[in-house]
């Protein structure tokens, strides 16, 4: 019954801005930690962002670039990516949980539920 939607991926060149934007529904959008993860082939899901309890966490690769929001009048959690790089290229998807701790926040698999990816290829 929870779906989460993302939408804004696309081709753009390096030093370009994107943003993704995650619409939920099927939950009580407000009492669930959002974050987002990035996956790349052949690699491992990657941590980029979360906010829980009104706090932001961020992976190192993408801390000082991205920025991570959430509208919770329109269960939306959005995220900003500026100063793109190749390596940022991967699909990115967005994630909700209702009990997450801080210390399992970048572990793929303590995530509860997820979208179904939007692709972002950063290229010249």
């Amino acid at each position: 019954q929870v779906e989460l939607v993302e939408s804004g991926g696309g081709l753009v060149q390096p030093g370009d801005s994107l943003r993704l934007s995650c619409a939920a529904s099927g939950l009580t959008f407000s009492r669930y930690a959002m974050g987002w993860f990035r996956q790349a082939p052949g690699k491992e899901r990657e941590f980029v962002a979360a906010v829980r309890m009104g706090r932001t966490y961020y992976g190192d690769s993408v801390k000082g670039r991205f920025t991570i929001s959430r509208d919770n009048a329109k269960s939306t959690v959005d995220l900003q990516m500026n100063s793109l790089k190749p390596e940022d290229t991967a699909v990115y998807y967005c994630a909700a949980d209702s009990s997450l701790i801080v210390s399992t926040i970048s572990t793929a698999r303590q995530w509860d539920y997820w979208g179904q990816g939007t692709q972002v290829t950063v290229s010249s």
